[in-house]
């Protein structure tokens, strides 16, 4: 089969599936991209086992059709080093020789047969199918990701939580010490009444996800059964194993009753968060914050090498005043990933978590960040 290709179109498609692909793959075939062609349509593949990524692009011109598995690295390398530029790749069917022609020189390669590499799984018949706005998943993958955790013991906890009813989806991840609950709307479901159905996305196709939808525009389609989860995008069909197990019951530890509500400008608390915790102990990062008035009073120090700092910002706060501690690189984390200019705290005790929302969510979400505080000695 032979097809005329531009350079770097089928480097950005090859750069965006490469991530799926290990360092060290259990079959050595895993090391290859799977080039498939029909007709003027060439499909890419790479592939873990556990995640597959695919995308196909239109060729300039082809001859013949069939697939062979290339070698990942040596494809990137080669490709990488191109200027816009149509390649000729012609393969060999009978023993997978593969030059790419340039206009200054041609390359080439050994392939092998596409055939060994491993196939799809098939979703079984009574697969769920879930329909919704691209923009929604990609934000909601986004503000939920950098709260999973890395859980040997508790791989429920290793991935985002898809908690679908026929009137809305919910993502929720957690890590224990820091949860992130985002509600939005879906287009179309296949869940009726009071039903509801859900799986754990692993944490490596949800970063998949995360580089993908952005480049993406329209729906996108979920299909899943009990054990595997297809994406399908417009350029990209994604394919992974779901985590099994059961997720944590994430609405049991959300507290209900907060009567402390602080109103805070979002910037000006995490610069000063930023700064503050330079100061906090290495080991706990411990910050505290001293709420009165209308005024936050946020400090950190590090007995060890008597260093300290303070800050103190304005809020809007109605109550008695309270004190609480977290640790700074946490509460960092949750305020760089809200994009509402205010947000607003809400507080029982230092002894109970805390949550944080924004003041306004944007159109078709909701969002809820929980922090467990730490406790503190004075």
């Amino acid at each position: 089969m032979k097809f005329i290709v531009s350079s770097t179109d089928l480097l950005s498609h090859l750069q965006a599936i490469s991530r799926v692909i290990n360092n060290k793959n259990s079959l050595p075939i895993l090391d290859n991209f799977l080039l498939q062609l029909e007709g003027k349509t060439l499909t890419m593949t790479a592939s873990d086992i556990e995640t597959t990524l695919i995308t196909s692009m239109e060729v300039e011109t082809a001859e013949g059709s069939g697939k062979v598995a290339v070698a990942s690295r040596l494809l990137l390398d080669t490709l990488r080093e191109f200027s816009e530029q149509p390649l000729t790749f012609n393969i060999n069917d009978s023993n997978l020789a593969l030059v790419i022609s340039s206009a200054n020189g041609s390359y080439n390669f050994i392939g092998q047969n596409g055939d060994e590499y491993p196939r799809m799984p098939q979703l079984q018949d009574d697969a769920r199918t879930l329909a919704m706005p691209v923009a929604s998943l990609s934000s909601g993958i986004s503000k939920t990701l950098f709260c999973t955790a890395d859980d040997e013991l508790r791989p429920v906890m290793n991935g985002i939580f898809f908690d679908i009813t026929a009137e809305n989806l919910t993502l929720v991840a957690t890590d224990a010490h820091k949860l992130v609950r985002y509600k939005t709307i879906h287009t179309s479901v296949s869940v009726e009444g009071e039903e509801t159905v859900n799986f754990i996305l692993p944490k490596k196709p949800a970063t998949m996800l995360k580089n993908i939808l952005p480049k993406e525009s329209g729906e996108v389609e979920i299909h899943f059964d009990n054990k595997n989860a297809h994406f399908k995008l417009g350029n990209y069909t994604m394919i992974c194993r779901q985590v099994e197990g059961r997720f944590p019951n994430y609405n049991g530890v959300i507290p209900k009753n907060n009567p402390f509500k602080v109103i805070i400008d979002r910037v000006t608390i995490l610069n000063a968060l930023k700064r503050v915790s330079v100061f906090a102990n290495q080991a706990s990062n411990l910050v505290k914050l001293a709420i009165s008035g209308n005024l936050i009073h946020i400090s950190a120090q590090d007995i060890d090498f008597s260093i300290s700092a303070e800050e103190t910002i304005s809020c809007q706060f109605e109550g008695d005043p309270i004190k609480i501690g977290f640790k700074s690189s946490f509460l960092i984390e949750i305020l760089g990933n809200i994009n509402a200019s205010d947000i607003v705290m809400e507080l029982s005790d230092a002894s109970r978590a805390g949550l944080i929302l924004p003041f306004e969510n944007e159109e078709n979400e909701e969002i809820l960040m929980l922090l467990m505080p730490m406790l503190l000695n004075d």
